[in-house]
């Protein structure tokens, strides 16, 4: 199979593919780009920043995505364009940013800093989720040497750059035209389909294959697990499939949108959704990783499903049998299985707008504030009316062998008067409702006494309390 991309403006195209190759391993070790670093394989660390640039639907425009280079598979190159820290100088001359580096004292070892660059980069040219504070931009990058000061200098210290990016337009364009829809690899089969039909089709004649969209979960299998995936068909071609469509009802998602295109989505649905996909790993991973990957790859601890489920979400799975939609809770049946038939994809994904009355609430608890991953997420939603709780969906991640709601506790609010004694009610009937287990990220005492917070949380925010982690470590301090 061969692959054809853009590498500073010129056409590059390589033939007999290892579908599981990395970008980064292609960059490191065919190519000689050396900037592009190696230090976790797992996409934590950023040190592999690079920038991806595509065409949108339509082919009108294109943007920029930072993207970790050591978990995506060298096939997802194709009809793209990539930049690596290489790409930024020109004649020897250091691009503004790179300069600003140098002028903050911005590098100490040196080996973070061209992922901090690309990322940064990606910053001042407005790439893909890049309107964030300099602090938000980095926060999927790791400074070992603890220099994050003079780093975040440079970024607020550098403006926008322009970019003329038409004759990169131009020549995608064209290359869409001939775009690689899969090939063989010695016993490796990847497949690119761009039509929902014949993405259907090939589920149907591979129902054992693999689907990728943004590699950020199947990546570390290959990197880290070493486990050899036979057949692989990537669905980041195909129409529709990124669409994200509002109206007043809710938002529907397409399965293969990233979470950084559905942040703003989700923040208009509701502050706190948005705020929990700020904190769904580095930029580089909401970049990459999808809405359906994270719901199909049933984890009980990813981040998403415990929130959308509390919103009442709904599933569409597709097939060549026809399409079915279900509540989201209702996808996951135990650990490792999910309610998806051979064949079948998660195609998209509706959210409900919640109403007025709603009492809305997301907490995600981790080590660390960011790029971390839950040990508990809770998502409360109540709504009330004449003060009685008269509806109430309550779901929890990293409390049992998958995503699901909290049926005793619902049970236990519902009918009762909004109040203290209730939330108290609450939480006795909550500790029945799950059995967490001890591993590295929480005790399973930790996790049921959390959990019970995070209710207490809802509650003191509905009266009026600040509960945010600044201002509590401010109240404290």
């Amino acid at each position: 199979m061969s692959v054809r991309f853009l590498l500073d403006g010129e056409i590059v195209e390589i033939t007999d593919v290892d579908p599981t190759s990395t970008i980064l391993n292609y960059l490191r070790y065919r190519l000689r780009r050396t900037g592009t670093k190696e230090g976790c394989a797992e996409g934590d660390c950023g040190a592999c920043t690079v920038l991806l640039g595509e065409l949108d639907e339509g082919a009108e425009t294109m943007r920029w995505r930072s993207v970790n280079a050591c978990i995506l598979f060298l096939p997802m190159l194709d009809g793209k364009a990539l930049l690596t820290v290489e790409s930024l100088a020109v004649d020897g001359k250091l691009n503004p940013l790179q300069a600003c580096m140098a002028e903050n004292g911005s590098s100490q070892c040196g080996f973070c800093t061209p992922g901090f660059v690309m990322s940064l980069y990606g910053r001042t040219i407005g790439a893909s989720g890049h309107d964030l504070p300099v602090a938000d931009v980095v926060a999927g990058n790791l400074c070992r040497c603890t220099g994050y000061g003079p780093i975040l200098a440079a970024g607020d210290g550098i403006g926008k750059l322009s970019r003329d990016d038409q004759p990169t337009m131009v020549a995608l364009r064209e290359m869409a035209e001939t775009a690689c829809a899969g090939g063989v690899f010695e016993d490796r089969r990847w497949f690119a389909p761009r039509t929902p039909e014949a993405l259907a089709g090939l589920l149907a004649a591979h129902p054992d294959a693999r689907i990728i969209a943004g590699a950020t979960d199947v990546g570390l299998w290959v990197t880290k697990g070493l486990k050899t995936i036979e057949t692989m068909v990537f669905i980041g071609n195909v129409a529709g499939m990124k669409a994200i469509v509002e109206d007043e009802a809710g938002v529907t998602l397409g399965a293969g949108v990233p979470y950084a295109d559905a942040h703003a989505a989700f923040s208009r649905l509701h502050p706190d959704l948005g705020e929990l996909v700020r904190r769904i790993g580095g930029l580089q991973v909401r970049n990459a990783g999808t809405i359906g990957g994270n719901i199909a790859n049933g984890s009980p601890i990813g981040d998403g499903p415990p929130a959308l489920i509390a919103l009442g979400a709904e599933l569409t799975l597709c097939s060549t049998a026809g399409r079915r939609t279900m509540p989201l809770e209702n996808f996951f049946l135990d650990y490792g299985r999910q309610d998806r038939q051979p064949g079948e994809y998660v195609e998209s994904l509706w959210i409900p707008r919640p109403a007025p009355q709603d009492i809305i609430h997301i907490s995600k608890l981790s080590r660390r504030f960011d790029s971390d991953i839950s040990a508990v997420c809770g998502a409360f939603a109540l709504t009330v009316e004449n003060g009685l709780i008269v509806r109430a969906r309550i779901a929890f991640g990293g409390m049992a062998a998958t995503p699901c709601r909290a049926s005793g506790c619902e049970a236990a609010l519902v009918g009762k008067p909004f109040a203290a004694e209730t939330i108290a009610s609450g939480t006795i009937a909550l500790a029945g409702d799950f059995s967490p287990i001890t591993d590295v990220r929480g005790t399973a005492t930790y996790r049921a006494e959390v959990a019970a917070n995070l209710l207490w949380r809802l509650w003191y925010r509905a009266q009026g309390e600040d509960i945010s982690v600044l201002a509590l470590e401010s109240s404290h301090g």
